[in-house]
């Protein structure tokens, strides 16, 4: 019996220093990932770190990591024109990461990732204020960017409606704008000249706001509730300036 006591204190003692070795390290990270973020004059809520994997301590001995996951909540940045886009949770992961004992143990020295992704999702709200189109609303329909604003023509105003193509290209969101309908609207040269001026002024360059840890957008896709991004970089120090 006091044998199966004494390693039960030992296993919680070991217990607790793992999770307090582990909880550093995410100190570490969470500290310098908010210095990046102010850097690139971006704003989010103190980052929350984990580092994922257990025993922490083994990982620590060996110098390689599982996962760390990091949720920057109420991001925030400048996305040109003075305007500002808002992303609820930014999750970013970090794969491959590799920490020296030392830089663990002092908090002094660049912990690495050979994979970091970050996910995020802009609210179509936003995405039409970007746009700044009157009266345009944006939704999904059957995993499609669809678009509907008012156009006056011929004394008249049409609900139209279009559906848009996504691209990326240099970090950069594409919208192209095509396949406009109108309920009533006479399909004649000089009306669908005049629409395809229309359509040309609602495809535009999204520009994502500049993130932190090198991150650079790759993928979008068409959400219920948004544009969701995916952005990713590789050999990225977690604790440096990039």
């Amino acid at each position: 019996m006091t044998l199966a006591v004494l390693l039960a204190i030992l296993a919680a003692g070991l217990f607790v220093a793992d999770r307090a070795a582990a909880a550093f390290a995410e100190r570490v990270i969470a500290e310098r990932v908010a210095q990046q973020v102010a850097a690139k004059g971006a704003r989010c809520d103190h980052p929350d770190v984990t580092v994922a994997g257990i025993p922490f301590l083994t990982q620590v001995t060996s110098g390689h990591y599982e996962e760390t996951r990091i949720a920057l909540k109420n991001f925030s940045g400048p996305a040109g024109n003075g305007r500002t886009v808002h992303v609820p949770v930014l999750d970013v992961r970090a794969t491959d990461v590799r920490a020296p004992l030392d830089t663990v143990r002092s908090g002094h020295g660049d912990i690495f990732a050979g994979t970091v992704t970050g996910t995020g999702t802009v609210d179509y709200a936003q995405v039409a204020a970007l746009i700044n189109q009157p009266g345009l609303v944006l939704s999904e329909h059957d995993g499609k960017l669809v678009g509907t604003a008012p156009v006056q023509l011929l004394g008249r105003t049409f609900q139209a409606t279009a559906t848009a193509d996504l691209q990326v290209v240099d970090g950069t969101v594409r919208v192209q704008f095509s396949d406009v309908t109108a309920a009533g609207l006479p399909d004649i040269p000089l009306v669908r000249t005049f629409i395809d001026a229309y359509v040309k002024q609602l495809s535009v360059a999204l520009k994502v706001p500049e993130l932190p840890l090198g991150l650079t957008v790759e993928n979008v896709e068409v959400r219920p509730d948004g544009l969701e991004f995916t952005a990713s970089a590789h050999d990225v120090p977690l604790t440096g300036g990039k």
